[in-house]
């Protein structure tokens, strides 16, 4: 049995699509409320449970041979920002936790690449990056450093956990619309007026899902995956999209200073009267200045994996997103 936390979300239901198309069987955690209709529900074991709950992390990784745990909260931004250290550090760790006490073969833990944007010296490879909690952009990157730091510390000591970072995901498929694929959407649908540009890797979330397989089957414990693509420009990627739907890139650029000045008024407004998910973040803009290319290559060569192109990925997409209506 394969169990996948947060297997409805972007990059976990394509992982259960592909783990079902192998003949493999799959159990999905999601937390109560979440949307699983995209899920095929007569061919796996769906349980309800919320990651925080040590009991229920227990409860679900009973008698599974693999657990990938994907469950976290991905925003930038929350009204009270212990949430991201409750569910991206202490839940993680309750899963991984249980799957070794469960006796799970093997357990692959989600990382992602917003933590390695060190401020020290040499970046060297990212694989085997030494990062600091003062390296950090705000407080889900923080977070999802000590479940990073957590785990690694397992590895370390002979526990059979294999680490993955995956880079910007892209492509179809994500029903329950991450940022990136908000902002897709709205530049598809001409909303969206101007962007900040940085440094991005982008890869399919099919991909993705493949390279997470290949790391839980044949990855060693001890170091992380980055499980990457192509490096683009923010602007390169829009005039990509723009390319399909015959949108021109936005003709304004934000400055640096203006974003962050946007970010630090609108997550104001969010935290003391809308409550609502503000319209730029700090961290967000934050981490605009801290991009970078990365180098996904070592990763691929020793899991046999190949980034199918951009190009693929932005047609999938935009022709999933034409399927739903979501560009009329």
């Amino acid at each position: 049995m394969n169990l996948v936390t947060g297997g409805a979300g972007f990059i976990g239901s394509h992982l259960v699509a592909a783990l079902l198309a192998e003949g493999e069987e799959v159990r999905v955690l999601e937390r109560p409320g979440v949307n699983v209709d995209h899920l095929p529900g007569d061919r796996i074991e769906l349980v309800r449970a919320d990651i925080r709950d040590q009991a229920a992390a227990v409860q679900a990784t009973r008698n599974c041979r693999h657990v990938y745990h994907l469950a976290a909260d991905p925003n930038l931004w929350r009204r009270d920002v212990r949430e991201f250290d409750a569910i991206n550090f202490h839940g993680a760790m309750n899963i991984i936790r249980a799957a070794l006490d469960n006796g799970a073969e093997r357990v692959l833990h989600t990382s992602t690449e917003s933590i390695l944007t060190p401020t020290h010296g040499d970046r060297g490879s990212v694989e085997q990056l030494e990062l600091y909690e003062s390296d950090m952009v705000g407080p889900y990157c923080r977070s999802k450093f000590r479940a990073d730091s957590a785990v690694r510390e397992l590895a370390a000591a002979g526990a059979p956990v294999v680490l993955v970072c995956p880079t910007l995901p892209i492509g179809p498929g994500d029903r329950l619309l991450t940022p990136p694929t908000r902002m897709a959407i709205a530049f598809c649908r001409g909303e969206l007026p101007a962007y900040l540009d940085c440094r991005l890797n982008l890869v399919d979330a099919r991909d993705v899902a493949t390279g997470m397989i290949a790391a839980m089957r044949r990855g060693k414990t001890k170091r992380r995956y980055l499980l990457g693509g192509h490096n683009q420009q923010l602007a390169d990627w829009l005039r990509i999209l723009g390319s399909l739907t015959d949108r021109p890139l936005p003709r304004w650029t934000v400055p640096y200073p203006l974003a962050m000045t946007v970010a630090f008024f609108s997550e104001g407004w969010a935290t003391h009267v809308s409550g609502k998910m503000p319209l730029a973040t700090v961290t967000g803009v934050r981490l605009t200045r801290r991009s970078m290319f990365v180098d996904p290559g070592p990763t691929l060569a020793e899991l046999g994996l190949v980034a199918r192109p951009v190009q693929e990925s932005a047609r999938d997409a935009v022709a999933w997103y034409r399927s739903l209506g979501w560009l009329q």
